[in-house]
């Protein structure tokens, strides 16, 4: 009994922990995101000449991959601390290579992440829903991935 609500309460910390960083990454977007009139043509940002335009991408895609992005982050992190204490437990090879993949998807999640590519200085324009749809299909494949370790 006590470990079906130590299971529960895992979960429950789990999803208050991962709502809790979507906000945060929301609002810092929402802040940072400049405020151009959407599908306005406008000036592309440098190396490109001061005559190109583009019409205005929507900047709701680049809050949305903001966010999705750092909930993968911190599924990530949590899937990562999960398989280490794991093998910690087992010395399984199976559980090593469970880490393996989770440290690529770290890396991957890390320098995806629109924070970490604003705070390098550059600025992601032009992809329209293609800016958030890698991260949301990520997001799902972790979803699932954390559901089954933490049922199992």
């Amino acid at each position: 009994m006590e470990t079906c609500m130590n299971d529960k309460v895992k979960f429950g910390l789990t999803i208050v922990l991962i709502a809790i960083m979507g906000l945060f990454a929301g609002a810092w977007a929402i802040t940072v995101e400049r405020t151009a009139p959407l599908l306005e043509v406008r000036p592309a940002p440098p190396p490109y000449p001061s005559n190109f335009s583009f019409r205005g991408d929507l900047e709701v895609f680049y809050i949305a991959k903001t966010v999705i992005s750092s909930i993968n982050l911190t599924l990530v992190i949590i899937l990562l601390g999960t398989y280490i204490s794991l093998y910690r437990k087992t010395k399984s090879e199976f559980v090593v290579g469970l880490i393996v993949f989770a440290l690529v998807l770290l890396f991957y999640t890390l320098v995806s992440n629109p924070i970490v590519i604003y705070l390098a200085g550059f600025r992601p324009f032009g992809l329209g829903p293609f800016a958030m749809l890698p991260d949301m299909f990520a997001l799902i494949a972790l979803g699932v991935l954390l559901y089954l370790t933490l049922k199992y």
